[in-house]
């Protein structure tokens, strides 16, 4: 694994996983800086084979300071190069900790609503939510809509989590929860990760709140989802549920 990082000017960084993102990299990554307040970016690259890595190079010396890379030898999951992701912003201070899909399907002007929540509104961890006004879905086929409405209701009612849109991958973590939670104790890998951090987080009691945005379906690229990152967050939520019984946890409500 090779990573490049310096000492940040910016209060945020916005974790963004690419693998095969020739199409989107340089475009997401203009997309974030042209923004009116300061976000800088990391990019986590599982060893793609198209040249995802080398655009973000291009991007480092066009946006110096601003763009971090972390490349891992291969394929190693969403949720892996999250916990990288956590870990390395943890370690830079940053306050403010995003998760972005590199392809658009998440609205880069949303950051700043994001940031509100938590930088403004007091939460310590904002959601981006498709749900919490109805289904604010664009381009995806009914079937995976209806799927994946009916898959976070499912994990609100096993989990009692008070959350619309559970698989949501568009958050804001501030640095207290990230650096609360058990990161190396996070099991799953794929959507499950999301359910997983924030039904951890739930449970420490710390504040969220869920932002209405409008998800929009990749136009370039290809879509990394499959059957088996779905049923891992539909099962996997059963064992979530379960072993939550048996553990104490911290309560950050009041700290």
């Amino acid at each position: 694994m090779t990573s490049t990082a310096s000492n940040s000017r910016n209060d945020s960084v916005v974790i963004i996983p690419m693998y095969n993102e020739k199409e989107n990299a340089a475009k997401i990554i203009d997309a974030v800086i042209a923004l009116p307040r300061d976000f800088d970016i990391l990019v986590i690259d599982d060893n793609s084979p198209d040249g995802t890595a080398e655009i973000v190079k291009g991007k480092q010396q066009e946006y110096p300071g601003r763009v971090h890379l972390i490349q891992r030898e291969g394929k190693l999951g969403l949720g892996t190069a999250y916990i990288t992701g956590f870990k390395w912003s943890i370690e830079q201070k940053y306050d403010y900790i995003f998760e972005m899909d590199a392809d658009f399907s998440h609205n880069p002007n949303d950051l700043l609503a994001l940031y509100d929540a938590c930088a403004k509104d007091g939460a310590d961890m904002s959601i981006g939510s498709r749900y919490i006004t109805g289904v604010n879905v664009v381009n995806w086929p009914m079937g995976r809509v209806l799927m994946s409405y009916y898959a976070s209701k499912y994990v609100r009612i096993v989990t009692g989590m008070k959350i619309c849109d559970t698989t949501a991958g568009f958050v804001c973590y501030t640095r207290r929860v990230l650096e609360a939670l058990p990161l190396d104790n996070i099991r799953f890998k794929g959507y499950a990760f999301q359910i997983e951090m924030k039904f951890t987080a739930h449970k420490y009691g710390f504040k969220i709140k869920e932002v209405p945005i409008i998800f929009v379906n990749r136009v370039l690229g290809e879509s990394k989802m499959s059957s088996g990152i779905f049923g891992e967050a539909v099962f996997g939520v059963i064992k979530l549920r379960l072993s939550s019984l048996f553990k104490k946890y911290p309560d950050y409500s009041k700290k």
